[in-house]
């Protein structure tokens, strides 16, 4: 694929999830980047903001695989990973699959589950694969996680560790739309969803083509040393007890060259670094003196490191 042909690709991409989640065009743009970078996103909104429909969006567009878990006390890895079962027909276990393996998982309310099974699902985001029984299954190709989490509500929940929220490329946030963008919203919905009638622009072959496409967008020196400038900043300022991890800076590397992508580029240039800055490394750092992860906080102090940092010309 070259790169004019992965240009309009993504961007037929973009234009097709925006037919039915309105309004919001940079949230479009970054979950399309983490797709492209390989990376998985975690959302944390209110409830009903469209974080489903993004992901369902996603999937029809890409003509993928879309699984959505409901995470609550009582989940087991087994119920996401699959299960081993006595076949009779032919004796022996034959390996049953879990909702793991798709293309487009939305894990919802993450944050409710008990950490084993958290776990379970990050490491399977980690390594691409799960172990059963002694046995390695690989997952499908692409395979991307949209976790959610209920800012606002933590009775009965368990906060992620800063080690497994380090596993997700980018944090997002969805908003409230506008009052013209509900409106239109609304009146799309009017006699039926319009996910019913979204069709696939691509297949999943086309994402992993672009995947390595993404690979030869250029970044030039000087950008790798400003984006490592920014990381650096995040390890040496005073608010931080822990800055962005050498994960974080690998994976800000790989979403400014999606991004770039994106953007209809095949050069990275100082401001995709700017702007993917807090996405990919707010939820990454802790706070000094603070008992829970507060990614908000965390940006604001970010930028002003941000900022504090030359742009090379």
């Amino acid at each position: 694929m070259d790169f004019e042909e992965a240009r309009r690709k993504v961007g037929s991409l973009i234009e097709n999830v925006e037919k039915v989640f309105v309004g919001k065009h940079e949230v479009v743009k970054l979950a399309v980047t983490g797709l492209l970078a390989g990376g998985h996103i975690l959302i944390e909104d209110v409830p009903g903001v469209g974080k489903t429909l993004l992901a369902q969006a996603i999937a029809k567009s890409v003509n993928g695989r879309f699984s959505r878990i409901q995470f609550t006390p009582d989940l087991l890895p087994s119920d996401i990973i699959g299960v081993s079962v006595f076949s009779q027909k032919e004796d022996r276990f034959v390996f049953r699959p879990g909702p793991l393996f798709t293309n487009i998982l939305l894990a919802d309310e993450i944050n409710r589950t008990t950490p084993r099974t958290q776990s379970a699902l990050l490491e399977a985001m980690n390594t691409a694969q799960v172990s059963v029984d002694g046995h390695t299954y690989d997952l499908s190709v692409p395979f991307m996680v949209l976790a959610t989490q209920n800012p606002y509500e933590f009775e009965g929940t368990y906060p992620l560790p800063e080690s497994q929220l380090d596993r997700f490329m980018m944090r997002l946030e969805i908003g409230y739309p506008s009052s013209s963008e509900e409106k239109r919203m609304i009146l799309l919905q009017t006699y039926k969803h319009p996910l019913e009638e979204l069709g696939a622009v691509m297949e999943c072959e086309e994402i992993k083509r672009l995947q390595e496409q993404v690979k030869n967008v250029r970044i030039e020196v000087t950008l790798l040393n400003y984006l490592l400038e920014i990381v650096a900043k995040t390890r040496e300022n005073k608010f931080f007890e822990v800055g962005a991890s050498p994960r974080g800076a690998l994976m800000f590397r790989r979403a400014s060259q999606a991004f770039a992508l994106v953007e209809g580029r095949d050069f990275v240039i100082p401001d995709d670094i700017k702007f993917l800055a807090i996405a990919v490394l707010a939820h990454r750092l802790i706070l000094r003196g603070v008992a829970r992860q507060d990614a908000r906080k965390s940006a604001k102090i970010l930028k002003e490191c941000v900022d504090s940092v030359k742009v090379p010309l």
